[in-house]
């Protein structure tokens, strides 16, 4: 009999046993987390540094209920998917190319979700808007959409350096990352501590029910609203779609669970040919390895409900009080400067301090550019690598070669994007994709993990019942999002 994880054409799963989890104390911690240290950095720069500030601004912190609510559910579907992982050794993209009667149909669903969605060079171009404004003091202008753009070109093209060298490009984004999220959430900590009044955080901390203090009121959605502009808000509060999905794939190259067993994707420069498994295996449940994968799971929890969590949700809270401290409400800032609009404001009441957060705008974005980045092409990767026989056979059958080649097209493709539309709009349709990506993605998850996966390593209920939600939940803002789109 055709086993079930093959009947979509790719190779069953083989068997081995589960490696040891490592069991880290204090501040060994930082070593081996990782995953989720990632996507946090790739957050920041989307819903936290761009789409958030515009809904704050303009409807006001009673949005940070949908913060709330996204960061939760988000956070239990990026821990079914490294089950996933860990249990195959798979990215979970491959388990859902596992469904169906050809692993090609879901291959190209996923491929033309990743660039729908994260195709765009927004964050390179927005990141470019801060630059401008750390060098002339300014905001850009229409008469400045020249510079601008061949900012976002060179901010692009940095990104694209820093993939060629290391030797897991998983560990490279990985040390980068913790930089980025420590002198970032720190950063903006002390900002607010400073510049934040005492009613403000109060508002803030109502605004996650969806009460507004200073009416009285609950306010979930603003009557009148732009929808697209909500959806989107959603759509990247947390990660997002895509990026999230990502997150199986470093989790793999990371060596979690089975992991360890499949192998990962090297650098060009600095690192060496490694073998990488385009099928997974899995492991007999006996006591032993039970007791690993409780180890592994207790990596996952930290990774995710410690880490990810706690950082996606100050991530949106700190720089959503600032924004609403020092710009008019109802305003709307999206425009080529919206990463230099709180510098601005707060460079005209505070000297000096505008450099200090457009600095930190723009490396917030650079990095972001880079994650986002290199998860598509390590996406697309693993699914031509899981799917063809023959790219694998290609060059010796080094993954390198798939992936530069990706990277190299993704950087062609992204100095054209750069001049179809302002960053903005570009980001706002990748977030609304993101949106629409957590409904299928949501469903397709729960599927493999309660049907593919062995028995022993399923879900129980609580977490079906957070992917269901999921569903739900992104499935109304994506009904508001194409209703005003169409209207």
């Amino acid at each position: 009999m055709t086993a079930r994880e093959s009947r979509s054409g790719l190779d069953p799963w083989g068997q081995a046993e589960l490696p040891e989890p490592p069991r880290p104390k204090g501040l060994q911690w930082m070593g081996v987390v990782g995953p989720g240290v990632i996507v946090l950095g790739a957050s920041i720069g989307s819903g936290e540094f761009l789409l958030g500030p515009a809904n704050f601004v303009r409807y006001g912190l009673t949005m940070l209920w949908v913060v709330g609510v996204a960061v939760l559910l988000q956070t239990n579907f990026n821990t079914e998917l490294m089950r996933y992982t860990m249990a195959t050794g798979e990215p979970a993209i491959t388990g859902f190319m596992r469904t169906g009667r050809r692993s090609t149909l879901w291959a190209v669903v996923y491929a033309l979700l990743y660039f729908l969605q994260v195709g765009w060079p927004a964050w390179a171009a927005t990141a470019a808007g801060a630059f401008f404004f750390l060098g002339t003091k300014r905001l850009p202008g229409p008469e400045d959409a020249t510079v601008v753009y061949l900012i976002g070109v060179a901010t692009f093209l940095v990104c694209v350096a820093i993939l060629l060298v290391g030797r897991r490009i998983e560990r490279t984004l990985e040390i980068l990352n913790w930089i980025l999220v420590i002198a970032i959430i720190g950063s903006f900590l002390v900002l607010s501590v400073l510049f934040v009044a005492p009613s403000t955080w109060i508002a803030a901390a109502a605004g996650f029910v969806g009460y507004a203090p200073s009416t009285g009121r609950f306010t979930f959605l603003p009557p009148g609203a732009d929808y697209i502009l909500i959806g989107a808000f959603a759509g990247y509060c947390g990660a997002g779609g895509v990026i999230n999905i990502t997150l199986s794939n470093w989790a793999r190259d990371k060596g979690y669970g089975m992991g360890g067993v499949t192998g990962y994707i090297p650098a060009a420069v600095g690192g060496k040919k490694v073998h990488l498994a385009h099928s997974g295996f899995t492991f007999p449940p006996d006591e032993s390895n039970m007791a690993r994968w409780r180890g592994w799971w207790r990596v996952v929890k930290m990774d995710q409900w410690v880490i990810y969590l706690i950082g996606a949700i100050l991530g949106m809270l700190l720089p959503a009080v600032l924004y609403v401290t020092f710009l008019q409400p109802g305003e709307d800032i999206r425009g080529l400067g919206i990463a230099a609009e709180l510098a601005s404001a707060m460079e005209a009441r505070f000297a000096l301090m505008g450099g200090v957060v457009a600095f930190l705008g723009a490396w917030v974005l650079f990095k972001t550019q880079l994650d986002v980045m290199e998860g598509m092409v390590r996406g697309v990767t693993d699914i031509i690598w899981t799917g063809s026989k023959r790219v694998r056979s290609w060059r010796g059958g080094d993954v390198r070669t798939i992936y530069y080649s990706l990277l190299g097209i993704a950087v062609v493709w992204g100095m054209i994007a750069l001049k179809l539309a302002q960053p903005i709009l570009l980001l706002q349709i990748g977030a609304n994709v993101a949106g629409a990506t957590f409904v299928i993605a949501g469903l397709h998850l729960y599927y493999v993990n309660t049907r593919l996966l062995p028995e022993a390593v399923r879900p129980k209920l609580w977490p079906r019942i957070g992917l269901i939600a999921l569903v739900v939940f992104y499935g109304v803002f994506s009904f508001l999002s194409i209703r005003a789109l169409i209207s």
